[in-house]
């Protein structure tokens, strides 16, 4: 009954006249007049300068650097929030874990150069991995405060013969700066003490055990009793010179 009443119903909303007026949509007419606006190419070269209306995407392929910096960033990302929790991981705090990469790496790159420049310059290893016995920051305690002489003598008692030409050199520069003839300093280089000797002999002969110096301490050359015998007849020579001098 109450579809009947229901279908009946419908039949008289949509069939009688009155109705169907009453419900009709009323449609109202634009009459303003239509102003066409015109865009220059004036107009549009002021938005093609602007940087807020350029869409262009520009891909470029990241480097290791980039891949590393951005693996760094959110290794300590995670770890900050892993703390302080995902949702505190904002406004200063999030700023901050962007900048902390840049930070830790300043300060790496602080501490490197601080331990070069630190470091004392030392003789080179040589391929079989044996260490210089005496390095650069002992030369200026050698030379300055010890008896340089029982040095050499203590090194061919135990058949050191590359350990005694050491001092033997350090030896003669100890002379060569009591006798004015250079200036020695921690940071100076052997060319330089032979820039400074103005005397010709004595620059020759400086130069010529500089030679034997270098060969065998730097070059991490072995030599026997002969050797050092030979080698020491040249610094004799030179001892004896600045001796004289």
């Amino acid at each position: 009954m109450q579809r009947l009443y229901f279908l009946f119903f419908l039949v008289f909303y949509v069939l009688v006249p009155g109705h169907a007026q009453e419900d009709s949509l009323s449609v109202n007419y634009d009459t303003e007049r239509v102003t066409i606006q015109k865009i220059s190419d004036g107009d549009l070269e002021k938005f093609k300068k602007d940087p807020k209306f350029d869409y262009e995407i520009v891909e470029s392929n990241p480097t290791w650097w980039d891949d590393f910096k951005a693996w760094l960033g959110n290794l300590f990302l995670r770890f900050f929030e892993w703390i302080f929790g995902v949702d505190e991981a904002a406004g200063a705090l999030a700023l901050f874990l962007r900048i902390l990469p840049y930070l830790l790496l300043v300060l790496l790159l602080f501490l490197f150069i601080r331990f070069f420049m630190n470091a004392n310059m030392s003789a080179a290893e040589s391929s079989s991995g044996k260490k210089p016995l005496v390095s650069l920051s002992e030369e200026e305690h050698i030379i300055k405060n010890e008896d340089i002489q029982a040095l050499i003598q203590k090194a061919l008692d135990s058949q050191n013969y590359r350990l005694a030409v050491r001092y033997y050199y350090l030896y003669v520069l100890q002379l060569l700066s009591e006798k004015k003839f250079i200036d020695w300093q921690l940071q100076k280089t052997n060319h330089d003490y032979e820039k400074e000797i103005k005397k010709p002999d004595l620059k020759k002969a400086f130069t010529k055990i500089t030679r034997i110096y270098d060969y065998i301490w730097y070059g991490d050359f072995d030599i026997d009793q002969s050797q050092y015998e030979q080698a020491e007849i040249i610094f004799s020579d030179v001892r004896k010179t600045l001796n004289n001098a």
